[in-house]
């Protein structure tokens, strides 16, 4: 349907013009005209009937008031709005804008150093990527600090970092402290490696055991110190070639220097232990608690022997304390981890008794998971004072501690250490360390403080999310978090930031950090 003019004339030859509703119909193969209404007078309608009738009308077509409705109204943008306001807020909360500020007191700097290590950071907890990336990156997400910042900024922020990192670290213990209000009782170390696209670090890159199993590639080794809750105290960079145990070395030796403790006890896994590292504890006079090699340990088979009254622990874990030659040792029994390690070596013989039987001897040689149960002597035979030898470890691991602390809390201690791996794999696995694509010491390290600071900012909202009645987990919140949106709107002559609706548990982001939710709209 459409409108038309009908027109007639008068006698003395003057125009009446009359609006019609008419429509189209095929009559006999032909199109005709049909009059479906007459509306009156043009004159007569355009004096206001008019335009209340297309007023009234306008309420039944959806697209013609939306049209008529966007006329003066125009997005000229939508940008990421969540991450940027609740990692802001956790940001000042450590007091990081504060001593970076500080910082930057006593430098000639003219760039806003403080802005783009945040920027940085931001982005490793959202899309991580090159430096490069990040300058495409910004643009996307509503922060008005970030409009200025240039791709060099980035690498002299990296730089700036690189040299003030320990003096921030210093810092975000005592606000860390502050903020949950605990005390440094137990530190955990763990490794990590990455290895460098291009060019490697001058000075760091070498070739070393690759936890990326990547061993063709020159990579650079990072210790991470975390208190028993989970939290990052500080990181070190070390060239790859690094051991672990000459690293946490290192490590320790730092650690009374730098932070205000009185009585601290070291937890370490199985890599940690050697006579170097027992003695770099004593010269430091560190407790610790450390896990044992058995079978490359002398007196390891004496101890486990020794261990006779255990005491229940959990349903699953008992405990045993063994003292012999001046040290302290304690036994851990599992049950359900002994029967494994018997059903184990049960198939290992199994397997080995029937390829005895069908090949010889000459084809097991090369299989190191067979050779150790044979003997050659007289013949080849099945080494059955081994296998009770085996049997003596099935479901136990030894740590050797200097603590007074109670058996079952030094077992205790090392189990936390097996949670803090695990959820430090995970936290690897979200900030991405790699690919790293720079090539000068500064630059490395600088980046590695990069993506620790926002190891700090991920596990400091995981442990005030879980604080909440029914937390959401943390990757669920960073998700709708991305999803809330800044909207710039211009209407006639002004300009508005406009706001989506939160999603999820994306509010249970914003009051685990005490974050306002931002207005709705707001007018630029």
């Amino acid at each position: 349907m459409f409108v038309r003019i009908k027109t007639a004339y008068n006698r003395d030859g003057s125009p009446r013009n009359y609006l019609q509703i008419v429509e189209n119909r095929r009559i006999n193969g032909k199109v005709r005209q049909h009059v479906i209404g007459n509306l009156g007078r043009v004159e007569q309608l355009q004096e206001g009937k008019l335009d209340a009738l297309v007023l009234s009308l306008a309420k039944f077509a959806r697209n013609v008031a939306v049209i008529d409705a966007a006329q003066d109204l125009f997005a000229d943008w939508s940008k990421e709005y969540g991450p940027a306001l609740v990692f802001r807020r956790l940001w000042e909360l450590l007091g990081l804008g504060t001593v970076l500020q500080d910082l930057m007191a006593d430098t000639q700097h003219r760039i806003d150093i403080p802005e783009a290590i945040f920027c940085m950071v931001l982005n490793r907890l959202c899309e991580p990527g090159s430096k490069r990336s990040v300058q495409e990156w910004k643009e996307t997400v509503y922060r008005s600090q970030f409009e200025n910042m240039e791709l060099h900024h980035f690498y002299h922020s990296l730089d700036f970092l690189a040299e003030h990192i320990p003096h921030i670290e210093e810092a975000l213990f005592a606000s860390q402290t502050d903020l949950f209000n605990r005390t440094l009782d137990l530190v955990f170390f763990d490794t990590t490696s990455t290895y460098f696209e291009g060019k490697a670090a001058q000075g760091l890159d070498r070739y070393g055991y690759s936890k990326d199993h990547r061993p063709d590639r020159l990579q650079v080794l990072i210790g991470v110190l975390m208190t028993r809750e989970g939290m990052p105290l500080a990181h070190q960079v070390f060239p790859g070639n690094t051991p672990d145990g000459e690293a946490f070395r290192q490590a320790v030796t730092e650690l009374k220097q730098r932070f205000p403790i009185d009585r601290i006890v070291v937890v370490g896994d199985r890599g940690m232990m050697g006579e170097k590292t027992l003695e770099t504890l004593a010269d430091c006079n560190l407790e610790y608690i450390l896990g044992v090699r058995m079978r490359s340990l002398t007196e390891a088979k004496e101890v486990v022997s020794q261990a006779r009254e255990f005491t229940p622990l959990t349903d699953n874990l008992s405990v045993a304390e063994v003292l012999t030659s001046g040290r302290r040792y304690i036994v851990c029994y599992n049950p359900e981890e002994a029967a494994r390690d018997q059903e184990v070596r049960r198939q290992v013989i199994a397997s080995l008794q029937a390829k005895l039987k069908r090949s010889g001897v000459k084809s097991l040689i090369g299989n190191s998971a067979y050779r150790k149960y044979l003997t050659l002597e007289g013949g080849a035979a099945i080494n059955t004072s081994l296998l009770e030898q085996e049997a003596v470890y099935d479901g136990k691991y030894v740590l050797r501690t200097n603590t007074v602390l109670a058996t079952t809390e030094v077992a205790l201690a090392y189990r936390d250490l097996w949670q803090i791996e695990r959820a430090f794999r995970e936290l690897k696995s979200t900030l991405e360390l790699r690919p790293v694509y720079h090539w000068t010491e500064s630059r490395i390290r600088g980046h590695m403080a990069v993506c620790f600071l926002a190891l700090v900012l991920q596990c400091t909202l995981q442990k005030l999310l879980s604080q909440a009645e029914k937390p959401a987990p943390y990757r669920d919140v960073i998700q709708d978090l991305r999803k809330l949106h800044a909207v710039k709107l211009r209407l006639k002559d002004k300009e508005y930031i406009v706001r989506t609706e939160l999603t999820g548990s994306a509010h249970q982001g914003f009051k685990a950090v005490g974050q306002g939710i931002p207005p709705r709209v707001v007018e630029c």
